[in-house]
């Protein structure tokens, strides 16, 4: 037997290390992230489902607003759960098609929310750039047209980075110094060849790079927009309407460099921007804070109504 055919043993569990090896931290990580993602779920469905009912939010910036919640909502329960089960269990483990599982639906989700923001990117430059024409260029088919080719996409990478790291060998190692099943960790533990999901990996990474270069193209036109404009008032105006989702992409993207340096900065990046983007477009947004109160004060007259005939 070589040594190669001697160190290949089968993976049925990987170990995830978590956030902390002291056992009197579980019990309050626990509570403190069950509350963390708890407002996600609430903040972003509730997002979701504010922007799909409300007549006057029936706009492309929302469209797009409402696909970043969802994508939000999809990686932080990707993650979320699980770890929260990690906290109250003994040794945090997570199965080996579960892993797999975690790792296709974290892929797609965080990929996605990268052309999410590219869009939002766009329909703002187009918003202000070119406002004259900015409901035909902003069509619904354009708007469409702008999730569902990246939604294809990104399922299509996150099946064929999955399904190649998981046919290959794993050399026994099972301990992912992660909060979870990450594609970088996974692929170190492999004996076989590994040149060619590594090439994969860099060519996709290309196109994530033309995510952020549409952003920073985007932005960078539309301050040279806001700077020509003659009156101070509609600079602060058209800066302010924009500023939720700058800030947003700033925090994501950064996250996100920060992340693949220290590994533990993945807990942010999954589980409190998910929680922080649907508080930040709506405690800023008036329109947002109107429909709220709208819908709020329609559900408590149709209460009273219905209290009343009983």
């Amino acid at each position: 037997m070589t040594m190669e055919e001697h160190n290949l043993t089968v993976v049925t569990e990987f170990i995830l290390l978590g956030i902390t090896d002291h056992p009197e931290l579980q019990a309050l990580l626990f509570v403190l992230f069950l509350i963390i993602y708890l407002t996600s779920l609430v903040g972003n469905l509730g997002m979701m489902i504010l922007t799909q009912v409300d007549s006057r939010l029936q706009t492309p910036t929302y469209f797009f607003l409402r696909h970043l919640d969802f994508t939000d909502l999809g990686y932080s329960t990707a993650v979320g759960p699980k770890m929260l089960v990690n906290f109250i269990e003994e040794q945090s483990k997570i199965s080996y098609y579960f892993c797999a599982t975690q790792l296709a639906f974290i892929l797609l989700f965080i990929i996605s929310e990268l052309f999410v923001l590219s869009a939002m990117s766009y329909d703002h430059y187009v918003a202000i750039c070119n406002t004259l024409l900015y409901t035909a260029i902003m069509s619904p088919r354009v708007c469409w047209v702008l999730v569902m080719i990246p939604y294809l996409y990104c399922t299509f990478v996150s099946l064929l980075v999955t399904i190649k790291i998981f046919t290959l060998s794993f050399c026994g190692h099972n301990v992912i110094s992660h909060l979870y099943c990450d594609s970088l960790p996974l692929i170190s533990f492999l004996c076989s060849d590994t040149l060619e999901i590594e090439v994969i990996t860099l060519m996709l990474a290309a196109f994530y790079l033309v995510s952020f270069l549409v952003v920073l193209v985007s932005y960078l036109l539309i301050s040279v927009t806001i700077l020509r404009m003659n009156s101070a008032e509609g600079r602060f105006k058209a800066f302010s309407t924009r500023g939720s989702h700058l800030t947003m992409v700033t925090v994501f993207y950064g996250t996100l460099i920060l992340m693949y340096v220290h590994p533990k900065a993945s807990i942010f990046y999954t589980l409190v921007i998910p929680m922080l983007n649907p508080l930040i477009y709506s405690l800023s947004n008036k329109d947002v804070k109107y429909a709220l109160h709208r819908t709020w004060k329609k559900i408590h007259q149709d209460f009273s109504s219905k209290s009343s005939k009983i």
